[in-house]
């Protein structure tokens, strides 16, 4: 049954699928369509014939994070929703992390909170010069919970804990001396590049790249799987607190956040 897709493109052609976040005027944010788009559109090139894909976003941005609604939404949410909610953000990284065929981001723009998570779980991960990243979560009472342990595999704990507890933006030069971004190209190249790569990597056996992602994957599976459920739970948990509350509430209204004090 061919999903019916309102929040992305899907395309194929020379052995590449190109999916492209296609929300442009709302800086391709993460809603719960987009997700669920998404799960569908990695499991048809999964099944498909393309031997590459190649994920980007549409307009000046790649992804801006959470999508202002949905954002509004949460606060309102019982924890076993909230506990489903991010079961299915959960599985999306996992996804993409476990994903059978070869993965590359080309990140056109601004790629925040779950955008990051997005961008730089792909196998290669390009990126133009003005892009931008962040794990933005602390600053609004939200936890970086699910991307963190794959951060930490990426790049290790002590840096890792920089990003995530500052929270702080940071460029597509810093993502590359971090190791989060293979390379850095100019703006009219991105796509082009994304496919030169996807035909370097298809000039390799199909079934030695799947074997080779799958072994890589298996070396950390036990471990991850471990981090993702953990990691749910404590997103989950977070969303039912007064902090959480306040800091969307802030975000929203455009305000300085007045957090609790605890002694």
């Amino acid at each position: 049954m061919t999903h019916d897709y309102k929040t992305i493109l899907y395309e194929e052609t020379g052995g590449v699928a190109t999916i492209t976040l296609s929300r442009a005027d709302k800086r391709n944010a993460i809603s719960y369509e987009l997700i669920d788009d998404l799960l569908a559109a990695f499991n048809r090139a999964a099944q498909s014939p393309a031997q590459a894909v190649i994920l980007t976003g549409a307009g000046k941005a790649f992804c801006a994070g959470m999508d202002l609604e949905n954002l509004q939404q949460l606060t309102g949410r019982t924890h076993e929703q909230n506990l489903k909610d991010s079961e299915t953000m959960g599985a999306l990284f996992l996804t993409l992390y476990d994903f059978p065929k070869p993965t590359i981001a080309a990140v056109n723009g601004a790629a925040v909170a779950g955008g990051t998570g997005l961008a730089t779980l792909c196998d290669f991960t390009l990126a133009v010069p003005e892009a931008k990243f962040g794990y933005t979560e602390v600053r609004i009472g939200f936890v970086p919970a699910i991307v963190s342990g794959f951060l930490i595999t990426n790049i290790g704990e002590k840096r890792a804990r920089d990003l995530l507890l500052t929270g702080r933006i940071f460029s597509a030069q810093e993502a590359h001396t971090l190791g989060l971004v293979n390379e850095i190209v100019a703006p009219e190249q991105l796509l082009v590049r994304a496919n030169e790569l996807a035909a370097q990597l298809m000039e390799n056996s199909p079934a030695s790249l799947r074997a080779t992602k799958s072994l890589l994957s298996s070396f950390a599976r036990e471990e991850m799987d471990r981090r993702v459920q953990l990691a749910v739970r404590e997103n989950a948990a977070i969303r039912q607190t007064a902090d959480f509350k306040e800091g969307i509430a802030s975000f929203l209204e455009k305000r300085k956040p007045a957090w609790t004090v605890k002694s």
